[in-house]
């Protein structure tokens, strides 16, 4: 998946279907000169239903399609013969779509489990055919109910990444790296700040044929929980990771101030995130020769002694099978 084809944000308008009208039909037919009414039930209109497709990674095939409008239903007939129902639309999202209202931007639904469907705009009720209406003193009404019309509105859909591991960390951390040399994911990779700019997904194989998803997101720098750099842009993705790695350079000024900051910021903008499992992995420790590299692991380990941390190099492939080995621990305990 190129990043240019990662869409995670946009705006579509549905439209559901009108009800049918009811029938004013009066029966006739030979030798019945006075049948009484028999006009059917029209229709309801369809429906326009999201449901989730696996197939899906982004919600790029909307960048193509923005309007959505489902079938209306048909109109009673005689014989008490009731309308077709209009035709439903069922518009395919990935796992992991929000759906907000976009006049409130209330949150209407969250699919995040396989063949989840939520009906976003309900067709309009069929209206009833005259023979519903018949009484004693109005033995042939001709009349009958209007098709209810149909819902319009527009909504937004929002994408947070479904993955099991989501990469945290500052621009030019190595990141992107990691994901490459773990993942078969070709991720862009520069050495300036925020080369990634949407986030990208790899699925890291595993011993015995079992494998997890690993979310690269775009860098956090300071103040990005009130929007600076990229901002909330991709901070939603990382709500649905059940464990955070942090990624910091091993040629950072200070690795525990770094971890803070991050921490910091992710704590602003939605202090649930910090429940989750963490793991932090200090990248391109291939710069280290090997007395500084044990002088730095005796600091690190007295700072984070509840938090599982290792040296990596993505270049050099340094501990990456024991990373892969850590990050599956994490998960499955």
């Amino acid at each position: 998946m190129t990043e240019g084809n990662f869409v995670d944000y946009v705006k579509i308008h549905v439209a559901s279907g009108n009800g049918g009208k009811g029938s004013t039909h009066l029966h006739r037919e030979k030798y019945v000169a006075k049948g009484g009414p028999d006009g059917g039930d029209g229709g309801r209109g369809g429906h326009v239903i999201l449901q989730t497709d696996p197939n899906l990674w982004t919600l790029v095939s909307f960048k193509f399609k923005q309007h959505y409008k489902a079938g209306h239903g048909e109109h009673g007939s005689k014989n008490r013969s009731t309308g077709a129902d209009g035709e439903d639309v069922f518009v395919p999202v990935p796992f992991g779509t929000v759906v907000r209202d976009a006049d409130t931007n209330e949150v209407l639904a969250e699919l995040t489990e396989e063949n989840q469907q939520f009906c976003v705009a309900e067709g309009g009720m069929g209206g009833r055919g005259n023979w519903h209406f018949k009484t004693a003193t109005n033995q042939t009404p001709r009349y009958a109910q209007p098709g209810i019309p149909g819902y319009e509105k527009q909504i937004l859909l929002e994408l947070k990444v479904l993955a099991e591991v989501g990469l945290v960390g500052f621009p030019n951390a190595g990141k992107s790296t990691l994901l490459s040399v773990l993942t078969s994911a070709k991720p862009k990779i520069a050495d300036y700040p925020f080369t990634t700019l949407k986030p990208n997904l790899g699925i890291v194989a595993y011993r015995d044929f079992r494998s997890f998803v690993l979310a690269d997101i775009p860098g956090i720098i300071e103040g990005a929980s009130e929007g600076k750099g990229l901002g909330h842009y991709f901070l939603r993705h990382i709500e649905r990771n059940s464990i955070l790695l942090f990624v910091i350079a091993a040629d950072s000024d200070d690795i525990v101030s770094e971890y803070n900051i991050l921490l910091n910021e992710l704590r602003k903008y939605n202090p649930e995130l910090l429940d989750k499992r963490q793991v932090i992995a200090i990248s391109k420790s291939d710069l280290l020769d090997q007395e500084l590299k044990e002088e730095m692991a005796a600091s690190i380990s007295q700072e984070f002694k509840e938090i599982p941390h290792l040296f990596i190099s993505s270049v050099a492939q340094q501990n990456l099978v024991e990373l892969k080995d850590l990050l599956w621990t994490e998960l499955t305990n």
